[in-house]
Order: C-alpha cells, then structure tokens, then sequence
C-alpha cells in the first residue's frame, strides 16, 4: 500500500521547490517524488516500485533514490501481516520530511479512515481541502505563514513529555527487548511500544538468566494465543512471563582450587655430581627419583661369596681334552 501524504495547499508549491532544491536528493529521488505526488488517489494502493518501472528505474538506481527518500523522512515503510498471515509491506510518502511520529499518525489514520483523494481528471479539480500532515496545521490557521517547517505541538501537549529511560547496559535486557519488540512479526495483536518493551524487558531478561534462549523466549510468547483474540498486549506478555517463567538453574558444583605451589629447593641426598632441584608437595626433603633409588638399595638382597680357606689354592684349568674325558665320564654315571 502506497499512501500519498500531501501538504496543505498554501504550501505545496513551497514543498515542491524545496524538493528539487535539495542539496541531499539524486535527480532520481525528486523526480519519483514528483511523479509520485502528481498521480491520481485511485492509484495510490500501488506499491513505490512499479511507479519507478514506469519511470524506468529499476534495480540499483531504484534501490538508491528509495534509499535517500527513507534517509531524509519523505519514505516511510511499515511490516504487518495480513488476515491470511502474508507479510505485507506499508509505504507511505510525502512531499515534506516527516518524522517517524508523524509518519504513524498519518498512517494509522488513513488505516482508520481513508481520506477521498483528488478526481482522476488533469489537472485535478476540486475544492481544496484542511488536511495535516504531521505537526502542520490546518489551512485556515497557517494562511500567513509559508514555511516549509512544521510548527512546534502545542504548549499544553508539551508538558505532559515524559523524559525518555535511560538505555540498558545489561546485555540480556537489550536482547530481551528487542524480543518483545519484535513479537509484532509473529501476530500484530502481540505490538508493543518502546516504553512498554522496556518495562518488560526485565522480568523477559530473567528467562534469558535461565537457560532460555532468544528464539524460544519468542516463542513461548507469541503460540497459542486466546481465541478472541489479544485485548491488550503488555498486559497480556506481562502476565505470560510471570506464569510460564521457567525453574531457575542448578547451583553449579564448587570446583577446588588448584594446589599450592611451592618455590624449588636443592635436593639432600645429592652427594655427587651437580646440585639439582625440585618443587616438593608437602614437607619432603629429598626428590623423588632419589627417594625411589634409596627405597630399591634398601629391598634388594645383595649375593656375597664365602670367604675362601687360607691354604687353598687354585687348581690349574684342565686341557680340553681332560675336560672332554670328565664329560664323558659324568655322562656314563649318569647313564648306570
């Protein structure tokens, strides 16, 4: 849907001058602008794009002109689903910057009750109308002035400005919020507010503290929802927070801490050699190889000879052949 957003008629030869004067816009941006603005009400349902086909912008050049429109408020986009559940994408334009304050205002308006658009004859005829746009004013009020700016609200509308919140700095309220922001995309009956998401973010970041991440928070929030329907959406999350919160996690096990450790000392049973150091556990002295090697000197049994009589003496070894002799003899005992 292509909604045509146009100023009072005492300011739409100001509205359009400033247009083509605009240091910021390509020559492709005003020109859509301006062809856009001239066409008849009946074809505004049609979306931005097949007016820039007939314009022959298309692709990149297109891209870039709807770009600069969005940046400097003359473009204005809005993402809803529709009865059967398509997404459908809202376009608003103007020939004067809007805020997005006064975009929605005059979207939610044409949405409530759309205004009769010029006849379809050109140039169009018919008798001017008081339309606002935005923060302007009606015809009648503004007759003197011609300025392209809009005046400021009203002084009564001021005071009751509330000052913003400041913004989060936890990491899982910030995540929570844009949670809640962004229900909207799965049912419009779930639309929340800046403020009201930010007054629900606390209690939504306590599902994130545990254990339930962004995709499932969302859709705890948004599946079976009343069949008659969602009267009041903050009511509605808050409530559902509170009751479907989830079971806080376990305490985690304490983990011991690491052991001490100790400096190097010189090792005590080194006699010989380089001195040589280790890092003890407890009160010992000595290293462990050296410990080990003392324990093994301590269980082994050592084999010592007899000592030999004073008179012996050591028989002269035998010739081979005496030696040979000897076996043979052994063997025949052994045989009988």
């Amino acid at each position: 849907m292509l909604c045509h957003a146009i100023s009072p008629s005492y300011g739409f030869v100001k509205a359009a001058h400033d247009i083509v004067r605009h240091p910021e816009l390509n020559s492709d941006a005003k020109i859509l602008i301006t062809y856009v603005q001239g066409l008849p009400e009946k074809w505004a349902g049609k979306p931005l794009g097949e007016h820039a086909k007939r314009l022959g912008l298309k692709g990149r050049a297109y891209q870039k002109a709807k770009g600069l429109l969005k940046k400097f408020g003359f473009v204005h986009e809005w993402r809803r689903q529709d009865d059967g559940g398509l997404w459908v994408t809202d376009q608003l334009m103007s020939n004067v910057p809007l805020t997005d304050r006064e975009a929605r205002r005059i979207h939610d308006k044409k949405a409530e009750s759309p205004q009769v658009g010029p006849s379809d004859r050109y140039p169009t005829v018919g008798q001017p109308r008081t339309r606002s746009v935005g923060g302007y004013l009606p015809e009648g009020e503004e007759r003197e002035k011609n300025s392209s700016h809009p005046p400021t609200e009203a002084p009564e509308l001021a005071a009751e400005t509330v000052e913003p919140e400041p913004e989060p700095t936890d990491p899982q309220v910030i995540q929570a919020e844009r949670v809640l922001l962004s229900l909207r995309h799965a049912d419009s009956q779930l639309r929340l507010g800046a403020r009201e998401a930010r007054r629900l973010a606390g209690t939504a970041a306590e599902w994130l503290r545990r254990g339930v991440n962004a995709a499932e928070l969302r859709l705890a929030l948004s599946r079976a929802l009343p069949e008659d329907g969602v009267r009041y959406a903050p009511g509605f999350l808050g409530k559902r927070l509170k009751v479907l919160m989830p079971e806080p996690l376990p305490a985690e096990p304490l983990v011991p801490a690491p052991p001490v450790l100790r400096a190097f000392i010189a090792c005590e049973a080194q006699q010989e050699g380089a001195e040589h150091v280790f890092r003890p556990r407890g009160d010992e002295t000595v290293c462990r190889p050296c410990r080990q090697e003392a324990a093994w000197e301590a269980h082994t049994v050592k084999w010592v000879p007899a000592p030999l009589p004073d008179d012996y003496e050591k028989p002269e070894p035998l010739s081979w052949r005496e030696r040979f002799t000897a076996l043979q003899a052994a063997d025949a005992t052994a045989a009988e």
